[in-house]
């Protein structure tokens, strides 16, 4: 109906607005330190929010189906269950939910442009395969796990970048002192020495804040790995169903299937890791990691390439 379609316009362009307004926010905070205007990104990021809300209602009416027909649909539901557990994460620590903020505005921002989709909207009848009850069930529980192991895995990659740069500076500092003893000027460094040891209480908080901070981040990325993995668990049990269902057999090695098992092989080995106190920390951390690229090439990579069963995904 022309109705929806122009609420649809509507949301995308006030979402596209206020997303270029937070991106200018970004830019001047970055350049002038003396102006705070974090508060000012989070309500913009609510109001993209309600926008993208505004457009999966409109499509849904507008369609009968839940609106995870095709790539570009599912990316707007999987930019919808970011906002959430960004806006979940900003209620219990502002602070944490800063690593996730612009991740959430870019986001937002390729959602409400015209990249995926047409001008105009139009209904499109479901292919044969996707007229099941099953779709809303299997895909939303997909997205939604894709969404926290996302948010879990990117506060692991945050904890490699804080260990790596302090390997970095132990490592430069290991030099230093190798040097002053290998030139044999010892004596000239002595009074270095002294301020470097009066300093030793300054080093050792900022190591604790350091400290908590990684354990904080882990703790998150922790959970909202468990989360997310539960979530996709359901979603591949579902998908199995419903493949019985549409195509005869449970399992059939298609591309989509086969990169959402190494995904999901890929965080059992991560949870496996968190259990045994011996290999957590930058062992679980670098498995996190590793499933962040397993789910964008399991997401974008295998719909782009229009293979196997699951091609009616693409764009």
């Amino acid at each position: 109906m022309i109705i929806f379609s122009i609420f649809e316009q509507l949301f995308k362009h006030i979402s596209l607005s206020i997303v270029s307004i937070l991106i200018t926010i970004y830019l001047i905070n970055y350049l002038v330190d003396e102006i705070e205007l974090y508060n000012s990104s989070e309500i913009g990021i609510i109001a993209t929010f309600v926008c993208i809300t505004g457009l999966l209602i409109t499509r849904w009416i507008d369609s009968s189906y839940f609106p995870l027909n095709d790539l570009s649909e599912t990316l707007i539901f999987l930019s919808w269950s970011l906002s959430v557990l960004h806006m979940y994460l900003y209620l219990k620590n502002n602070y944490y939910s800063e690593i996730t903020k612009l991740g959430i505005i870019f986001t937002q921002g390729f959602v409400s442009s015209e990249l995926l989709t047409e001008i105009n909207y139009k209904s499109v009848k479901l292919v044969p395969a996707l007229q099941s009850r099953w779709l809303m069930m299997h895909v939303s529980m997909i997205l939604f796990g894709y969404a926290a192991l996302l948010f879990g895995s990117l506060f692991s990659v945050s904890i490699l970048v804080i260990r790596f740069k302090q390997m970095i500076r132990g490592f430069f500092f290991k030099i230093y002192f190798l040097s002053i003893l290998y030139f044999g000027k010892i004596k000239k460094k002595i009074n270095r020495g002294r301020n470097l040891l009066q300093q030793t209480s300054f080093f050792s908080v900022r190591n604790y804040y350091r400290y908590q901070f990684i354990q904080k981040l882990d703790y998150w990325s922790y959970r909202l790995i468990l989360i997310g993995y539960i979530f996709l668990t359901i979603g591949i049990i579902s998908g199995s169903v419903w493949a019985n269902e549409a195509w005869g057999s449970y399992w059939n090695w298609d591309p989509k299937e086969t990169w959402s098992l190494i995904t999901w092989t890929i965080y059992t080995v991560y949870l496996h890791t968190k259990k045994n106190k011996n290999s957590e920390g930058k062992n679980s951390a670098i498995m996190a990691s590793m499933g962040f690229i397993m789910i964008w090439i399991c997401y974008f990579g295998v719909n782009l390439l229009e293979i196997g069963m699951h091609s009616y995904g693409s764009f």
